[in-house]
């Protein structure tokens, strides 16, 4: 019968075991974070070139329906899988039950330029996520990874791309960790995922692309301050809420055309009426406007409502993009509308309402209060953390990312001995997974 080992013999071989684990996924982590990085390099410096061009050639909206229609016969006849963007890459890390198809890169890249091209009003991290986690997934197909492994990866995938997109590492990081459930964060992917995205950030900062340098606060907090931080919170989380409801809403009435290549033609077209109403400031990422809310300029409630509306027709008629710059730029505009009738700094609630309109729209307080901090500085983490945490509840379970499943209730789940707890997924027959009612 065997003698059973010291106790300090066992402790040692768990730390040898530990160096060899850590150091295997920090490789595999510098490797998705190198792929992350290089892939939203290539596509933030294309898409900065497309955008000054259409700047300089207004005419290029009018073949936005032309483009759409290029747009959906690529994806119809060629993309498969791929046209599911964020939802398959995070239903993978739920279940991995298929390869990534390789072929979502190089689609949602040129999608992506092509939208801007012409005038969508999109977003990039949509296109950076997309990118990275193809890329990661052909790298774990390579190398034969099992599906727990292709998990972490894909975990991985997330953040490299969103740190190296917004030049926001740490945020990066929680941001994967946090966005395939809500009310759980998957910890046992951190040392990947923090890898990924500080490489990813590493590399696209080492090619020499340059993300804008924001405001840095320095406030005094007091209970009055936070009081109407919290008002704007609860107005924040109904905005994203917003964007998220009227895109799901667009996609569902587009449904019934029958022919899918046809949907981006009728969003092409109703962009450009949209733009001949209200103007071509809601075209594209719309960064000016978020600029000039981040500058101090008091803006009216209408920018916010028409960035919503141009966002979600786009996205909803199945351009592709991304939610986020989008929602920062509602988020900004909004905060900046909101800081005359509540007697608070322009400047401030706009910068709190940037990332808390995207906290509550994509379930993501923890990532985006640390965004908040990266972006604008530690001076104002008490406001932005409060903003983002009530846009977060106030959001409800909605969401942009139509696979992301509840872990965990935001608020009571029972009144008067009856549900309260009803998320779009569960509406509409896409479980987010079980929550005892």
């Amino acid at each position: 019968m065997k003698r059973p080992r010291p106790r300090w013999q066992v402790e040692t071989l768990e730390q040898v075991a530990l160096i060899g684990h850590l150091t295997r996924w920090i490789a595999l982590g510098v490797a998705s974070g190198a792929l992350a990085g290089l892939s939203s390099f290539v596509f933030l410096e294309g898409l900065d070139r497309i955008t000054s061009f259409r700047l300089d050639h207004e005419w290029l909206l009018w073949l936005l329906p032309a483009a759409g229609l290029v747009i959906g016969l690529a994806y119809h006849y060629v993309g498969g899988r791929a046209a599911q963007g964020n939802a398959l890459l995070i239903d993978q890390i739920h279940q991995p039950t298929e390869w990534v198809p390789r072929r979502m890169a190089p689609l949602v890249l040129v999608g992506t330029w092509v939208t801007h091209l012409f005038g969508g009003s999109a977003g990039r991290e949509g296109t950076a996520l997309q990118m990275s986690g193809s890329l990661s997934d052909a790298l774990a197909r390579a190398l034969g990874l099992d599906d727990e492994d292709r998990k972490m990866l894909l975990i991985a995938a997330l953040a490299g791309g969103f740190g190296a997109v917004f030049g926001v590492p740490l945020a990066g990081a929680v941001f994967a960790l946090e966005v395939q459930s809500i009310g759980r964060v998957r910890y046992e992917a951190l040392v990947p995922a923090l890898t990924a995205s500080v490489v990813g950030e590493l590399v696209v900062s080492g090619l020499g692309y340059q993300h804008r340098l924001r405001p840095q606060f320095d406030i005094t907090v007091n209970t009055l301050l936070i009081g109407k931080v919290a008002v704007a919170g609860l107005v924040f989380g109904l905005a994203g809420a917003a964007l998220a409801e009227l895109t799901h809403a667009i996609k569902r009435l587009l449904a019934r055309v029958a022919w899918p290549p046809l949907r981006p033609v009728i969003g092409g077209a109703a962009v450009i009426g949209l733009a001949a109403l209200f103007g071509r400031d809601y075209l594209g990422l719309s960064l000016a406007l978020m600029d000039r809310s981040l500058a101090g300029d008091q803006l009216s409630f209408a920018v916010f409502a028409l960035k919503i509306v141009f966002t979600a027709v786009t996205l909803g008629c199945a351009f592709p993009g991304g939610e986020v710059t989008p929602l920062f730029v509602i988020g900004a505009t909004l905060g900046a509308a909101l800081a005359t009738p509540l007697h608070l700094p322009v400047a401030l609630l706009a910068a709190v309402g940037l990332v808390a309109v995207f906290a509550g729209a994509a379930n993501v307080p923890l990532a985006c209060t640390i965004m908040g901090v990266e972006l604008f500085g530690a001076g104002a983490v008490v406001p932005i953390a409060v903003g983002c945490v009530i846009s977060y509840v106030f959001s409800s379970h909605r969401g942009i990312y139509p696979t992301q499943r509840i872990h965990a209730a935001k608020g009571p789940t029972r009144i008067d001995g009856r549900p309260t707890l009803h998320s779009w997924a569960d509406r509409h027959g896409k479980p987010k997974g079980r929550l005892d009612l």
